[in-house]
């Protein structure tokens, strides 16, 4: 077991060994858990954007441009069609 001392403004060095297994590093947020007479601390590391790639399920189907373009171009058409009085 590694240990450490509480200094008189409570806090806690982490030891070197611990730092580098988690990779911690200044600046990183800790979390506290207590249950009973214990205290749990855990990282928790700020994500990276490319980690959260794919986690949320697309919602529309992708469109390419070209047919995005089609798309408004008819609809378009249409209310042009129907302001003019046009077939």
């Amino acid at each position: 077991m590694l240990r450490a001392r509480l200094t008189s403004n409570g806090r806690v060095t982490i030891p070197i060994e611990i730092r580098l297994r988690y990779q911690l590093r200044p600046g990183d947020e800790v979390g506290f858990r207590t249950a009973g007479s214990s205290i749990r601390l855990s990282p928790l590391k700020k994500r990276k954007l490319t980690e959260l790639y794919g986690a949320l399920p697309a919602t529309n189907r992708y469109v390419d441009k070209a047919a995005e373009r089609n798309e408004i171009g008819r609809v378009l058409g249409a209310q042009l069609r129907r302001k003019l009085g046009a077939p």
